[in-house]
């Protein structure tokens, strides 16, 4: 690799570490490509992203951007999942290290928070983006039902009076 590519290679790094939601770092040691090609495809599905990359020039893409925590977990043969979401790469990497024994999580950062093994594991089991919208969309859309039904009830209310008085008329 010449000069040139290498500071392409930093400058997209750099990127990837200054706009991801979270960066969690793992040793992929003794993975096949099929099971990298599984792993990629996984992040894909998460609209997360998977990427390889030389320790010496991620440690300077790193230098003064927000995950620089991570630096220190960069040694070894190391694989960086990332995604803009903040839960999603963490997801993406607790899923596959569950059924991958050799894929070893070692931590990683979200924004500024460095974050350990317990710590990735952790924010792999909060909710979701898409999944707290939801929530939120539920929670304002209920009370909207309810008013609905409230305003309805008088009058089927009503209506089921005038039909019971109806019935009583015509019985007399």
């Amino acid at each position: 690799m010449d000069r040139a590519q290498k500071e392409k290679v930093v400058e997209e790094l750099g990127q990837i570490f200054e706009s991801s939601g979270v960066v969690v770092v793992a040793h992929y040691e003794g993975l096949t490509v099929a099971d990298m090609q599984d792993l990629r495809a996984r992040a894909r599905e998460a609209d997360a992203s998977v990427r390889v990359a030389k320790n010496r020039l991620a440690k300077i893409a790193l230098d003064g951007k927000p995950c620089e925590s991570i630096a220190d977990y960069l040694s070894g043969m190391t694989v960086l999942t990332y995604s803009e979401d903040p839960v999603a790469a963490a997801k993406v990497a607790e899923d596959f290290a569950k059924s991958n024994k050799k894929f070893d999580i070692l931590g990683g950062a979200m924004g500024e928070n460095a974050l350990d093994r317990a710590g990735v594991e952790a924010v792999s089991k909060m909710p979701s983006r898409e999944e707290l919208i939801a929530s939120i969309v539920g929670c304002i859309g209920a009370p909207a039902s309810n008013i609905a039904g409230a305003i309805g009830a008088p009058a089927s209310n009503i209506a089921s009076i005038l039909s019971t008085i109806e019935e009583k008329a015509e019985a007399a």
